[in-house]
């Protein structure tokens, strides 16, 4: 038996579809100064599972110095604060501020507005299953549930 087509794989659609998709979403946060991974950095400091700038480096898998430049713009936008870790005064704790939760809760407005664009073919009853049905494969790579 031939191997089925690659068009036909989850990973492939996925793929192809989640780049559209942060585009999508990139060019809705654009005018705001961010970039999805600021975004991402601000979703993970929310949800309290990271706070030093090494532990949210591991997390979302990217090099310290990335973490460092996202949270400097974060801070310059008055969303994110630094404060030395008590316990250790080489670490620097990261933190949302009232701004950037303001910013996230805008961030969250925003995504969902670009979702009702990007799944404008499915009905509403559609859009909640698929929510429902991706929620376990995000859920296994450590992506946050929804609120």
């Amino acid at each position: 038996m031939a191997p089925d087509k690659v068009n036909s794989s989850v990973v492939f659609r996925l793929g192809v579809l989640g780049a559209m998709a942060a585009d999508l979403f990139a060019a809705r946060i654009e005018e705001h100064g961010l970039k999805p991974k600021h975004v991402g950095l601000m979703v993970l400091l929310d949800t309290g599972k990271a706070s030093s700038q090494l532990e949210v480096a591991g997390v979302m898998g990217v090099a310290p110095s990335l973490v460092v430049a996202l949270a400097d713009r974060l801070q310059e936008l008055g969303a994110v604060e630094r404060v030395r870790d008590p316990a250790d005064r080489r670490r620097q704790i990261l933190g949302l501020t009232p701004q950037g939760r303001e910013l996230l809760a805008l961030c969250g407005e925003l995504a969902h507005a670009a979702d009702a664009d990007f799944a404008a073919a499915l009905t509403p009853a559609q859009r909640a299953r698929l929510g429902a049905l991706l929620a376990p494969i995000a859920a296994e790579h450590g992506l946050p549930a929804p609120e």
